[in-house]
């Protein structure tokens, strides 16, 4: 076999498991036939054997669950494709609730499937018990199911997606390690094998849990490490049947499946078991780990209190198996930022087998076309950053993911482990001061401050309904719309775009015009050939050959990477990543004016500083780069300034801004405060499936100017020939019901979408959302307008109000000059 390796290939696959056999499955139907895959020992022997094989389907995100009912749709049909059995059964999937918080949790999942077109049903304990008999029910509030959900064997329909990809002409090599990516320059020329090199263009890396190391020896960074995860197979049990639904009882910690008349069943212990932190050993496949009896204990007494008859039933094996996992629960899918044509398909989260067929779709399109087919930010590469290249930092806060596998996963809900990292100058003066920090990309941001002189204790409450932070955080939200807030804001991610073709470079990027004059500050979008929006941020004019641009938190990679990626080829314009030199700290509300003229002796009148512009200022005598815009809806600045200075400055700021009721503001008052302005969020309302045509922000884009951007014809044919969704926004008079986004949209008594995001308006004083409306036949303004609405809210629906304006009531705002 190995005699046979070819020298030159359009692209290698690194990995046979179910995700690179997917891949490969999966280039050959896109024509890429000149495609090989490489295994190091055989098909399936890393961990795609030893896993358990359920099939779910439901995510938080639309595009996800999407992904994942493309693997159900490819397992129906995959046998009689390739001939080859699959042990696929779509037997249904079942979830239990044993406590109101779970059933409010299964309600609201029940509600996100609806919206994303998945019908899940809600269930009594007595119709979950006549689905899977053999279970106990006398702890059950209910339960929901999942009819298209099922199981699989993982290593047939790994080798029926191998036969497929070799009938479409995609070689397979076995026992063919590769011992090098070959770099030359920054471009990838190549892979080395013990039986010779083949020399290609593009690689795709779905080597499981050897991918991390695999992938630095390139400079990647594939934040993943793998963890022991333990399943126990049963010898048969009477009563068991063949068409018996998958069960998940979270409460319990366990899952189920039926196999061979016998049950599996194992589970996510809180205290997991880290493996291989010293490296994975030299030829280790079709390996198990020693049985950790001792261990699975945990999960026993629970099992049995589930189903009794596991404690008579004859054990046939406990398997133990190191699977690899990432520090937020989700897979790693995309292009590596650091490295050109070295695209990763990772870290699977012992949910390869559902993920396995859409993924290896997803990942091929993405090399075939260059661009994913659908928004997959949630599992994107790119959303990690610099805290994710300390493999210690990865494994403790993974280790705390996979520990929350099936804990409640409670709304706005913050991570322990890893903390804290990256911290702003500022961090112990908010600290003192009562701040409950969050976590974002390593940083530690304020959340919102408990009144500590009052008795309350900076600590995160959550719950379904009102959390404990709601009155903390309409104290701050009233303060800005009222007085003034600052907010520290210092994990913004910061670049300079600089050099003689800045400016030629950022106009065709961006979708408005930044080529304007300097001290000009730019809200823009940059959109993709599809007109989807890749990046929302604000960009500085602060010298003729240098733009200053702000971007959120949490893309820093990912907007970084599209932006020099999207240069002009040739333009001389260097992007560097300032982020860690600049604080900011954004200083919001009607009285921002009068406290920023008493700690500056620069003129900050509207006259003299009108909104959407630039300017250099001092501020207690340290220099700040000052803009003048707004995520709040309020007169305010951003001000960003040279870390050493911070604490300087937000101590003059405090001292001016104490008599006129300036007061110390989170992150949740800034969202609370956009929903009621109608501000998009990227990553929620915006992203690269939606067009600022949909999004209503084609005014941000300068199609007037008849300047060429990137996705402009894109723009321009829709708003010509009009769009099948668009956004609106939706409030609920009844102030108890809680908006947290993924809320099924019904117009007219018709499923029309979902919420995109949802929250509550402290000045409004009811729940707020935005989501887009849909119509393959088109949506117009007096489409959205003329509906009659209700929102699905954990199952219940309840009427509310559609507007194409923001509900903060101009009525209410001040004059902001």
């Amino acid at each position: 076999m190995m005699a046979d390796l070819p020298t030159t290939a359009k692209a290698v696959i690194i990995g046979g498991g179910i995700v690179g056999c997917s891949t490969a499955y999966h280039l050959g139907k896109l024509g890429w036939t000149d495609t090989v895959l490489l295994e190091r020992k055989k098909l399936t022997s890393g961990t795609t054997f030893h896993a358990a094989g359920l099939v779910g389907q439901l995510r938080t995100s639309a595009n996800i669950t999407q992904l994942l009912g493309y693997s159900v749709d490819l397992y129906n049909r995959l046998e009689a494709e390739t001939g080859l059995q699959t042990g696929w059964k779509m037997n249904g999937g079942l979830r239990l609730a044993c406590n109101d918080e779970r059933w409010t949790e299964v309600k609201r999942q029940a509600t996100t499937a609806h919206s994303f077109g998945l019908e899940m049903q809600l269930l009594t304990p007595k119709e979950a018990q006549d689905l899977w008999p053999l279970m106990t029910i006398d702890d059950l509030k209910g339960a929901a199911f999942l009819p298209t959900d099922g199981q699989a064997n993982p290593s047939d329909i790994t080798q029926s997606l191998a036969r497929g990809a070799r009938m479409a002409g995609v070689k397979i090599f076995e026992d063919t390690p590769v011992t090098r990516i070959i770099v030359d320059d920054g471009r990838i020329r190549g892979v080395e094998t013990p039986a010779g090199t083949i020399e290609c263009e593009k690689v795709i890396l779905c080597a499981g849990q050897w991918t991390r190391t695999l992938a630095a020896t390139v400079g990647v960074n594939v934040p993943l490490v793998s963890v022991e995860h333990q399943y126990m197979i049963t010898e048969r049990i009477p009563g068991i049947t063949p068409g018996l639904p998958t069960l998940r009882d979270p409460d319990r910690l366990t899952y189920w499946k039926e196999e061979v008349g016998g049950l599996v069943m194992g589970g996510y212990e809180p205290n997991p078991v880290p493996w291989a932190q010293k490296g994975i050993p030299e030829g280790f496949h079709y390996e198990l780990l020693t049985s950790n009896f001792d261990h699975f204990e945990q999960f026993m007494d629970l099992a049995i209190g589930r189903v009794p008859a596991l404690e008579t039933a004859g054990i046939k094996q406990l398997i133990n198996g190191p699977e690899s996992f990432t520090p937020d629960g989700n897979f790693i899918l995309g292009e590596a930022p650091e490295l050109k044509n070295l695209f990763v398909g990772a870290g699977f989260n012992a949910f390869g087998i559902a993920a396995g067929g859409g993924a290896g779709m997803a990942l091929a399109e993405w090399v075939a076309k260059g661009a994913a087919p659908f928004d997959l930010w949630p599992v994107d590469i790119r959303r990690f950053g610099r805290v994710h290249q300390s493999t210690d930092w990865v494994r403790t806060r993974t280790l705390e993911a996979y520990g929350k596998h099936y804990t409640i996963a409670w709304p706005s809900e913050e991570h322990a482990s890893g903390r804290p990292a990256r911290r702003s100058p500022l961090y112990a003066h908010l600290k003192a001061a009562g701040a409950c920090f969050g976590e974002k990309l390593g940083w530690e941001r304020p959340n919102w401050f408990a009144d500590l002189a009052a008795g309350e204790v900076a600590r995160d409450v959550y719950s379904y309904d009102r959390p404990g932070w709601f009155d903390a955080v309409g104290r701050e939200h009233h303060a800005c719309r009222t007085a003034a807030v600052l907010i520290d804001q210092t994990s913004f991610a910061k670049f300079t775009l600089k050099g003689p073709d800045a400016a030629r470079a950022m106009n065709w990027v961006a979708a408005n015009n930044v080529d304007r004059a300097v001290g000009s500050l730019t809200y823009t979008q940059m959109l993709n050939d599809h007109g989807g929006i890749e990046c929302d941020l604000t960009v500085a004019r602060v010298a003729r050959d240098e733009f200053y641009i702000v971007t959120g938190t949490g893309f820093a990679t990912h907007d970084f990477d599209w932006i020099a990626r999207t240069l002009p080829e040739g333009c001389n314009a260097q992007l560097v990543d300032v982020t860690s030199g600049f604080a900011v700290l954004s200083l919001m509300g009607p009285r921002a004016r009068d406290i920023l003229q008493s700690v500056t002796e620069d003129d900050v009148s509207n006259a003299a500083f009108p909104f959407g512009t630039a300017r250099r200022i001092a501020i207690a005598g340290c220099p700040v780069l000052a803009l003048r815009v707004t995520y709040v809806g309020e007169l305010g600045w951003e001000l960003h300034m040279p870390t050493e200075f911070a604490v300087t400055v937000y101590e003059a700021l405090m001292a001016a801004g104490a008599p006129l009721g300036l007061i110390n503001a989170g992150y949740r008052a800034i969202e609370t405060l956009r929903l009621e302005k109608g501000y998009r969020a990227w990553g929620a309302d915006i992203g690269p499936d939606h067009t600022p045509v949909e999004a209503g922000l084609a005014w941000a884009c300068k199609m007037k100017s008849g300047i060429p951007f990137k996705g402009r014809e894109a723009v321009a044919a829709q708003l010509a020939g009009g769009v099948k969704k668009r956004l609106a926004g939706f409030a609920v008079d009844d102030p108890e019901v809680v908006l947290l986004g993924r809320e099924t949209i019904y117009r007219d008594g018709q499923r029309v979408g979902w919420l995109s995001s949802g929250g509550f308006g402290h000045t409004l004083g009811r729940p707020v959302g935005y989501g887009y409306v849909r119509n393959p036949e088109g949506v117009s303004e007096d489409y959205i307008l003329s509906g009659r609405y209700e929102l699905e809210v954990a199952s219940v629906l309840v009427p509310c109000t559609v507007s194409l304006e923001p509900f903060f009531d101009p009525k209410m705002t001040r004059v902001k000059v």
